[in-house]
């Protein structure tokens, strides 16, 4: 297998949304963006398999030292000589490799976030960062596509914490911010315990609020000239704003369950939406 032929497995068989936003890229631009996505699968899954949290930093320890030989060219891992592949390419600044890292390594040090402002960083490092890398590999004329890719990654990022609330309470995490959870009378331990109810749903509801509110950000952002460019990006944002009402008109059911969407409906809006984009 070669190290494009392992981060396209590893991509396929993660069964993520983001699988869908690539397939009708051009050869070269998939390759990239596939290599991209397998290296956050890699340090996102040091994270969520590693039951020890020091033998996870080891990891992302290594991780960086990789990185560091991606770009000094003599890395050792498939995805590291896939990216090695890509940087040849691509402008993908190291500064931003590593930030995925630190977003990574946020989860191993920290389960709450006091308010929105904590937790924007947070999902910056953990996605805003790797909107910024893509948008690189897509392409761009007009530097606010930036601002698109920035804005679209803070949703994205804001949807899965959404879907996700049950799975990580039962991790022992909480990304709802602690003021959020007081404004509604949500105490920790009711989310812990995987109890619902109408503060609950409020406070759900509050909370995909201010995801679209982000996605319409980004929207309002993304330059005509650099749209057909981005539709990787407005695929994505297609299926989880699809994802995200279903998770409402479900009534935010998301302690004991994890709301998906089926790959052909993932497929049929990715293939709309990139025609019509």
């Amino acid at each position: 297998m070669t190290p494009h032929e392992y981060c396209q497995d590893k991509a396929a068989k993660s069964g993520s949304s983001f699988y869908y936003s690539f397939l009708f890229l051009p050869p070269e631009r998939r390759q990239a963006i596939t290599a991209l996505y397998a290296f956050c699968r890699e340090v996102d899954d040091v994270v969520d398999e590693c039951n020890d949290v020091q033998v996870a930093h080891n990891k992302l320890d290594w991780w960086r030292q990789e990185i560091a030989r991606v770009y000094g060219g003599n890395p050792s891992h498939p995805v590291g000589l896939a990216l090695k592949d890509v940087l040849a390419r691509f402008n993908l600044p190291r500064e931003q490799m590593l930030e995925v890292i630190d977003g990574m390594e946020m989860d191993l040090r920290q389960t709450r976030y006091l308010d929105f402002k904590a937790l924007q960083l947070y999902c910056y490092r953990a996605a805003s960062v790797v909107g910024l890398l893509a948008a690189e590999i897509f392409g761009y004329r007009d530097r606010q596509t930036l601002k698109y890719a920035h804005d679209l990654g803070i949703a994205l990022q804001l949807t899965n914490i959404i879907r996700d609330v049950g799975e990580d309470a039962r991790r022992g995490r909480i990304y709802l911010p602690i003021e959020d959870l007081q404004r509604f009378k949500v105490p920790a331990s009711q989310i812990l315990e995987g109890h619902g109810g109408d503060n609950f749903r409020a406070l759900m509801e509050f909370q995909a609020e201010r995801a679209r509110q982000f996605y319409e950000q980004a929207f309002q952002h993304l330059p005509a000239v650099d749209r057909k460019a981005q539709r990787p990006g407005l695929v994505m944002a297609a299926i989880y704003r699809t994802l995200l009402d279903e998770i409402a008109r479900d009534g935010f059911q998301v302690l004991d369950r994890r709301t998906s969407l089926t790959p052909v409906r993932k497929l049929w809006i990715a293939g709309s939406t990139w025609v019509r984009a």
